[in-house]
C-alpha cells in the first residue's frame, strides 16, 4: 500500500472504527477479492472487534484494499467517511501491480518498509549478474534454515545488492512469506549487541497481539527470545544482517532461522556454518561507473567531461568512490578537475560526503578493514604498500621478504583474503595475491614517510636470499623478481645497486631469456632517469632495441657475442671483451668485430611481431604506440619506448592491409583482403563494429580525419566503380561514395586540417576531393609525367601532404613527385634506383624531408624541393612496404616483408660515409694482416684492411660483372697493368695460381681462358655448353697442374692446364652443378646438384647448394638451403652428424637462409658455415659453438684464414665483416 494512503488510514483510524459496520463492508470486499473467506471468519464477533480487526487487515494490504474499503464505504452510505478516504485514493493501472518507482510492487514494498530495509539510493543503477546470483542462493533457503553471505571489500556495493535481491515479490512469497527483517550490525561490542538484538525483538513483537514483554536482560536471553519469535511467529522469514565484523556478534543470531548477511570477512561464516557465497567485485564495469556519475549531475553518460572517464579509471570503477564523488559533483558541477586531482594525488581524506554509508570519507572506510588485525598483521600488511599497482605476488616472494615459513606465510594470507584485504588469483598454482587499487592507494598515502624504507627491505631480503646468484627456475616467484627488482632498487635509493645490476651482461641474458628483451628494455627506459651515467644507459638501450629480436630466437643467442659487436667505446662491448677474455680461457669461442665503426645510420628499435609480411605500421596520435598489421590476419600493438607489445589478436580472416588510429586514440581501423573494414576498441581490442557490406573486393587503405572535430573514416578498395567510400564510425552504412576512379585505388589520405581527402589509383591518376560534399576537386594525370619517357602502367602508389596543406606529394614507379594543390602544377621530382620500386612516402610534419620505402630493401630520406638525399637508413633485409613519421616528426617507422618493423630517430639517420660493398670479394691473408678487394655500389673497386682503405678504378677482374674485358691492377696504386680481352660474354670468376704468374677466368660464354697475364698469351678451355660459374685448382690430384670446372650443363671436367686438354669428362646430373670439392689428398671429389647421392645415400631434403671436405679428407660436410648441414664419412657414407638449429628462424630455414658456404678448421675439429648469418660447429658433436649475426642476410660465403682465426664476409646490405677468434 502507498504510504500516504496508509497513513490516511491511521490518522482516521478511531473515526472508521467507532462508526462502520465491518460485516456489510466486508461482502463487497470479498467480492472484489480483497478478502479471503478465511480472513473474514478470523474477524473478531462483536462490532467494535471487527471494525478494529477489519482495519488492521486492510493496513497489511496493498493499493487495492484501500480503494475496495473506499467503494464499500460509498455503496453503504457511509459517504462521510468515504470523503476523508478520498483524497488519498491511489491510482491504479493495469502495470500498477507491476513495478512502483524503486521496482518493487506495493506488497514488496511493504514488506520490505515493516522488516527496515533500506530505500534505493537516491542515485541508483542495476548490478542483474550480481541480484541474480544473490536471488539464486536466496531460493536455496526456500524450503530450508542457512546462510547466504555477500561478501567484498569495503565500498563494493554489498548492502544495496542485498536490498535490491529481496525487493522482488516471487522471491518474498515464494521463499520468505513470513517476511524480511534488516538489521545493520557494524563494528559493535557486547552490550551494543544486546542492544540491537533487543531492538530486533521489539519490532518483531510490535506486530503481534501478545502483551508486551521486557527486554532480554542477556545476549542468552535475546537469542533465546529471538529463536522463538523466527521460529513460532516469523516462520520461513529472512533476518538479514548488514555488515558483520566479527565471528562472535554473528553467534548470536544463530538461531536456526533464513540469515543472508553481509560481510568483508569471508571467514566469519565458518562459525555457524554457511551454506552459500557470493562474491562481490569491487568494481561497477566502466559504464555503471559512467552511468552513475551522469544520474549525479543530470547528464547523458556520452555528454560527461573527459575527466569523468579518466575518475572511473582512477578508481577502478569503486561503486563507493564514484558514489563519493558524484554527490559531490551534483553540489559542486564545475569540481570534475578538483575530485579527479584529489583522487591522482589520494587525497582520500578530502573526498569526503555525509551520506547513508557508515563512513563519510574513504580513508575511513579503508582504515576500519585493517585495524581490526592483529598487531603483528598489521605491520606485516604494511608491506604490501611497496607492491605495483596490478602486480600479483606469489607467496614465496612475501616469505622472503617476511623471512617466514611458505606455510606461514599463505595462512596469512588467507586471513587477508577471509577480510578482503587482499585478493586471490586461484587460476594460477601457486595462487598469486594482489590488492584493489584504491587498498594500495590508501596504503601508500598511509605509510607515504616509510616508501624508501620499504622498498629497501625488500631490497636487502632478497639480496640475503640469493647471496649465491639470482633464482633461473622460471616461476612465478622467479619472474616477480625479474620484472620488479629494479623497480624496489629505484624506490628504495639504492642508485649503485641498480647501476650494477642493469648494467650487467649476465642480467640482461638471464632476464632475457626467462622473459624476453622488452621487459630489459623497460629498465633502462623507467630508471634511466636516476642513474649517474646517462650515456652509458643509453648504450645499453641502443644495444638492446637494435638486438632485441635476436634475444627472442630459440635456441637463445649469445649476448657477450652480441655485445661484442658494439662500439670499441661502448661500456655494452667493454663489459663483453671482459666476459669473452674470461670464457675463451675456458674454451668458449668469441669472435670480435675488428673493422666495425661506430654503427650509424642503424635503427633505434626493431621490433619482429609476426611471422609473415608486414604490410603497414602506424603511429598513434600522441606518439606512443604503434599498431602493425600484415600477412598473418593479426593487428599488433606496441609501445614506442620499449617494443613492449600491448595488443595481440587475430583481426580478419585475410592478409590485414592497413590500421589506423581514430584521432582520440580510442579506436582502431582495419581493413584488409577480406573485404571487411572492422573498428576495434584502442585498449582492450575488443571489436566495435564491422564494415561488410559494401565493398565488394579487397579494401586497400584506411585512414581517419586527422582532427576531432568530425571524425570520419576514409577507405579504398580493388572495386571497379565503388572503390572509395566515407564512413561515419557510429553508423553502420556509409555516409558517402566517391566517383572518378575507374581503377583500384590503393591510398588514401586527409589532409592535416581534413579539408581534402587525396586518393591514388592504378589508373595513374591523384586525385584531390572535398570532403564536406564528397565531390572531385583537382585531378593530376601522374601517367602523363611518366609516359614521356617509359611506356609502362603506372600505379600511383600513395600521396602524402605538406603541412601546411600547400604541397602534396605521391609515388609511382621509382619516382616521387611533388605539387602544388592549388595549380596542381609539378613542383620536383626524385628519381630512385630505376631497377627498384618506390613502394610508399611520407612526408615529414616539421621538415622538407620526406620518406621514401623501396622494394630492394632499402628506406631513404629526400629533400624534394632540393633533390637531394639526406639519408639512407639500411638494415631491412626485403622489400619495405611502408614508412610513417611520427606525429611530432622526431622517429620514422619502416616495416618490411622481412617481418619487422624498425623504429629511426629522424635527426641521427645520414647518408653513410661507408660506402656499400657488393658480396663479390677476394681477401689475401698475410700473418695477422688482411687485404680485402671488392666492388661497391657505385661500381669502385675498394680495396680494404682493418687500418687502410684504397678506392680504385672501374672492376677487378674476378668481380667483373657485366664486363666482356679482364683487368689486372697493381695495389695500391689502382694501376691497371693489363687488360686481357677474349670473352665473348660476362666474366664470373677469376683467380691466380699459387705463383701469381697465370689467372684463370670463366665466363657466361661456356669456356675457360688460362691466362699468362703479363704476355697477354691465352689458352681457351672448351668443352661446356653452358655457362661456367666456377672452377677448382687441382694442385695434388694429377702430376701436372690441372683445373676441374662445372657448369649448369651438368657436367664436370677435369683440364690440363699446360696443354688445355681435357683430361676427364664427368657427366653425373641431369640439373645445374651448383658446387664442387676436392679432398685434400686428392682421392675424392663432391659434385653437388638439386639433390645428393653419396654412396647410394640420399640424405637432404632441400637443393644442395654447398660443400667442404675436411683437411684430413675423413669428413664432409653439405649444407642445403633449409639451412641443414649434414656430416658424412667419406670412406662409407655414412651419415656422422646433423647440424642444426632446433627450430626455424627467419626466412623458414634453419640458418636463417640458405647455407651457401663451409670450411673445416686446420684440426678439423670446428666448422664454419654462412646462411643468413655465421655460425661456428664442435665437428664431433654437431652442436652449435657460436653464432655471428649480420646487420644484413644472405651472406654468399666467406674467407677464411688458414689459421682459423679470421673471417671475412658481406652481407647482402653491403657492410663488410672482418671477425678475429678473441
Amino acid at each position: 500500500m502507498e504510504e500516504r494512503a496508509r497513513s490516511c488510514l491511521l490518522r482516521h483510524r478511531d473515526t472508521l472504527q467507532q462508526d462502520i459496520k465491518a460485516s456489510y463492508l466486508m461482502d463487497h470486499m470479498v467480492s472484489d477479492n480483497v478478502l479471503t473467506h478465511d480472513e473474514e471468519e478470523k474477524v473478531r464477533p462483536t462490532r467494535k472487534e471487527q471494525a478494529v480487526t477489519l482495519i488492521d487487515l486492510v493496513l497489511q494490504k496493498d493499493n487495492r484494499a484501500y480503494i475496495s474499503v473506499y467503494n464499500a464505504l460509498i455503496r453503504e452510505s457511509y459517504g462521510d467517511l468515504a470523503s476523508l478516504l478520498q483524497p488519498d485514493l491511489p491510482l491504479i493501472s493495469p502495470e500498477a501491480q507491476k513495478s512502483f518507482s524503486d521496482g518493487g510492487t506495493p506488497y514488496v514494498n511493504t514488506t520490505l518498509i515493516e522488516g527496515g530495509v533500506p530505500q534505493r539510493p537516491v542515485v541508483f543503477v542495476t548490478r542483474p549478474p550480481l541480484v541474480n546470483q544473490i536471488r539464486e542462493k536466496l531460493y536455496r533457503l526456500q524450503d530450508t534454515t542457512g546462510w547466504v553471505t555477500v561478501f567484498g571489500m569495503a565500498g563494493s556495493g554489498k548492502s544495496v545488492l542485498a536490498a535490491e535481491a529481496v525487493r522482488d515479490e516471487a522471491v518474498i512469497k515464494e521463499c520468505f512469506p513470513g517476511g524480511v527483517h534488516w538489521l545493520s550490525i557494524g563494528q559493535l561490542e557486547l552490550p551494543g549487541l544486546l542492544v540491537k538484538i533487543q531492538s530486533l525483538c521489539f519490532r518483531l513483537e510490535q506486530t503481534l497481539d501478545s502483551s508486551s514483554q521486557r527486554p532480554p536482560n542477556s545476549i542468552e536471553e535475546a537469542k533465546d527470545r529471538l529463536r522463538y519469535l523466527m521460529l513460532y511467529k516469523y516462520p520461513r522469514s529472512l533476518l538479514i544482517l548488514d555488515d558483520i565484523w566479527d565471528g562472535a556478534v554473528l553467534k548470536a543470531f544463530d538461531v536456526q532461522c533464513r540469515v543472508l548477511l553481509t560481510t568483508r570477512d569471508r571467514s566469519l561464516v565458518d562459525s555457524v556454518g554457511g551454506m552459500f557465497e557470493v562474491h562481490v567485485e569491487s568494481g561497477l564495469g566502466h559504464k555503471k561507473a559512467l552511468e552513475v556519475l551522469a544520474l549525479y549531475v543530470n547528464k547523458k553518460p556520452e555528454d560527461l567531461p573527459d575527466q569523468a572517464y579518466s575518475i572511473v579509471r582512477e578508481c577502478k570503477c569503486s561503486p563507493l568512490v564514484v558514489s563519493l564523488i558524484g554527490a559531490l559533483l551534483h553540489d559542486f558541477p564545475d569540481r570534475w578537475d578538483y575530485y579527479l586531482r584529489q583522487l591522482k594525488m589520494k587525497q582520500f581524506r578530502r573526498i569526503r560526503k555525509s551520506s547513508s554509508y557508515d563512513y563519510e570519507a574513504l580513508d575511513q572506510a579503508m582504515d576500519a578493514s585493517i585495524t581490526v588485525l592483529q598487531e603483528d598483521y598489521q605491520e606485516l600488511y604494511k608491506d604490501f604498500t611497496v607492491v605495483k599497482k596490478d602486480v600479483k605476488v606469489p607467496a614465496k616472494v612475501l616469505s622472503i621478504i617476511w623471512n617466514l615459513e611458505l606455510e606461514e606465510v599463505e595462512d596469512m594470507l588467507q586471513e587477508f583474503v577471509n577480510k578482503s584485504l587482499l585478493f586471490r588469483d586461484c587460476t594460477h598454482r601457486p595462487y598469486l595475491y594482489y590488492l584493489h587499487d584504491l587498498q594500495l592507494d590508501f596504503l601508500v598515502e598511509q605509510n607515504r614517510s616509510r616508501l624508501q624504507e620499504l622498498h629497501s627491505k625488500v631490497v636487502r631480503q632478497y639480496q640475503q636470499f640469493y647471496r649465491e646468484g639470482p633464482p633461473i627456475s622460471g616461476d612465478q616467484e622467479c619472474l616477480y623478481w625479474f620484472r620488479y627488482l629494479t623497480y624496489h632498487m629505484a624506490n628504495a635509493g639504492l642508485t649503485q645497486e641498480l647501476y650494477t645490476l642493469i648494467f650487467s651482461l649476465d642480467w640482461i641474458k638471464t632476464k632475457a631469456q626467462l622473459m624476453g628483451p622488452v621487459s630489459v628494455i623497460n629498465d633502462y627506459v623507467e630508471h634511466g632517469a636516476i642513474l649517474e651515467n646517462s650515456e652509458v644507459c643509453k648504450q645499453f638501450l641502443e644495444f638492446l632495441s637494435v638486438n632485441g629480436h635476436h634475444l627472442e630466437q630459440k635456441p637463445f643467442p649469445d649476448v657477450v657475442q652480441l655485445g661484442l659487436s658494439q662500439p670499441v667505446s661502448s661500456r655494452v662491448y667493454q663489459e663483453a671483451q671482459l666476459l669473452a677474455q674470461q670464457q675463451t680461457s675456458s674454451g668458449a669461442l668469441y669472435l670480435d668485430w675488428v673493422n666495425k665503426s661506430s654503427l650509424e645510420s642503424l635503427s633505434r628499435l626493431v621490433i619482429k611481431p609476426l611471422q609473415g609480411f608486414i604490410y603497414y605500421a602506424c603511429f598513434s596520435r600522441d606518439g606512443l604506440k604503434i599498431a602493425s598489421c600484415g600477412s598473418d590476419n593479426t593487428l599488433q600493438v606496441f609501445r614506442v619506448t620499449s617494443g613492449e607489445k600491448l595488443l595481440d589478436f587475430r583481426a580478419h580472416e585475410d592478409e590485414v592491409l592497413c590500421c589506423a588510429f581514430s584521432p582520440d586514440d580510442r579506436q582502431i581501423a582495419t581493413c584488409s583482403s577480406d573485404k571487411k573494414v572492422k573498428l576495434w576498441n584502442a585498449e582492450k581490442g575488443t571489436l566495435i563494429r564491422t564494415f561488410d557490406e559494401e565493398h565488394e573486393e579487397q579494401v586497400n587503405h584506411c585512414q581517419f580525419t586527422n582532427t576531432r572535430r568530425r571524425i570520419l573514416l576514409a577507405t579504398c578498395s580493388n572495386d571497379s566503380v565503388y572503390n572509395m567510400k566515407l564512413w561515419n564510425p557510429n553508423r553502420q552504412s556509409s555516409q558517402n561514395t566517391l566517383f572518378g576512379h575507374m581503377e583500384p585505388v590503393s591510398h588514401c589520405c586527409f589532409s592535416p586540417d581534413d579539408t581534402y581527402l587525396s586518393t591514388s589509383s592504378s589508373d595513374g591518376t591523384l586525385k584531390l576531393w572535398e570532403v564536406s560534399s564528397a565531390n572531385e576537386w583537382k585531378s593530376i594525370n601522374v601517367q602523363g609525367i611518366l609516359d614521356e619517357d617509359e611506356e609502362t602502367e603506372t600505379i600511383v602508389k600513395c600521396s602524402s601532404w605538406s603541412a601546411d596543406c600547400r604541397r602534396i606529394f605521391c609515388a609511382a614507379r621509382n619516382a616521387v613527385f611533388m605539387f602544388d594543390v592549388t595549380t596542381t602544377e609539378l613542383l620536383s621530382e626524385i628519381r630512385t634506383n630505376r631497377l627498384s620500386t618506390v613502394q610508399f612516402c611520407d612526408a615529414c610534419p616539421n621538415s622538407q624531408l620526406v620518406a621514401v620505402a623501396l622494394s630492394h630493401y632499402a628506406v631513404e630520406l629526400w629533400d624534394v624541393e632540393a633533390k637531394k638525399k639526406k639519408a639512407d637508413c639500411r638494415g631491412h633485409l626485403s622489400s619495405v612496404h611502408c614508412v610513417r613519421f611520427s606525429p611530432d616528426g622526431a622517429l620514422l617507422l619502416s616495416s618490411s616483408s622481412d617481418q619487422t618493423f624498425r623504429l629511426w630517430e629522424t635527426e641521427k639517420i645520414h647518408t653513410s660515409s661507408a660506402v656499400s660493398l657488393k658480396r663479390d670479394l677476394d681477401v689475401l691473408f698475410d700473418d695477422r694482416d688482411v687485404i680485402i678487394v671488392a666492388p661497391d655500389n657505385k661500381n669502385k673497386l675498394q680495396v680494404k684492411t682493418p687500418s687502410i682503405q684504397y678506392v680504385g678504378s672501374r672492376w677487378l677482374t674476378h668481380l667483373c660483372v657485366m664486363v666482356l674485358s679482364v683487368q689486372v691492377l697493381e695495389l695500391p696504386s689502382g694501376k691497371v697493368l693489363h687488360v686481357l680481352s677474349g670473352h665473348t660474354k660476362t666474366v664470373l670468376h677469376c683467380q691466380f695460381n699459387a705463383d701469381g704468374h697465370t689467372l684463370i677466368t670463366s665466363s657466361e660464354d661456356a669456356t675457360l681462358r688460362v691466362w699468362k697475364w703479363r704476355t697477354g698469351e691465352c689458352r681457351v678451355l672448351q668443352g661446356h655448353t653452358e655457362q661456367v660459374r666456377r672452377f677448382l685448382l687441382l694442385e695434388t690430384m694429377f702430376p701436372m697442374p690441372c683445373l676441374l670446372s662445372w657448369s649448369y650443363d651438368g657436367t664436370v671436367k677435369v683440364w690440363d692446364m699446360s696443354t688445355a686438354e681435357k683430361i676427364q669428362d664427368i657427366v653425373c646430373h641431369q640439373g645445374s652443378i651448383l658446387s664442387c670439392d676436392a679432398s685434400p689428398d686428392g682421392h675424392f671429389i663432391i659434385i653437388l646438384s638439386f639433390s645428393l647421392k653419396l654412396h647410394e645415400l640420399i640424405g637432404h631434403q632441400d637443393c644442395i647448394r654447398s660443400c667442404r671436405f675436411s683437411w684430413n679428407s675423413s669428413r664432409l660436410a653439405t649444407g642445403d638451403d633449409y639451412g641443414e648441414i649434414r656430416l658424412w664419412c667419406v670412406l662409407d657414407g655414412s651419415l656422422l652428424k646433423i647440424c642444426s638449429s632446433s627450430r626455424k628462424d627467419s626466412m623458414d630455414s634453419l640458418h636463417g637462409g640458405w647455407v651457401t658456404d663451409l670450411h673445416f678448421s686446420p684440426d678439423n675439429k670446428v666448422l664454419v658455415s654462412t646462411g643468413g648469418y655465421v655460425k661456428w660447429w664442435d665437428v664431433e658433436k654437431g652442436k652449435a659453438l657460436q653464432t655471428f649475426y649480420t646487420t644484413g642476410a644472405n651472406l654468399k660465403g666467406i674467407h677464411v684464414s688458414p689459421d682459423f682465426g679470421t673471417f671475412v664476409t658481406i652481407d647482402s646490405i653491403g657492410i663488410l665483416y672482418i671477425l678475429r677468434k678473441m
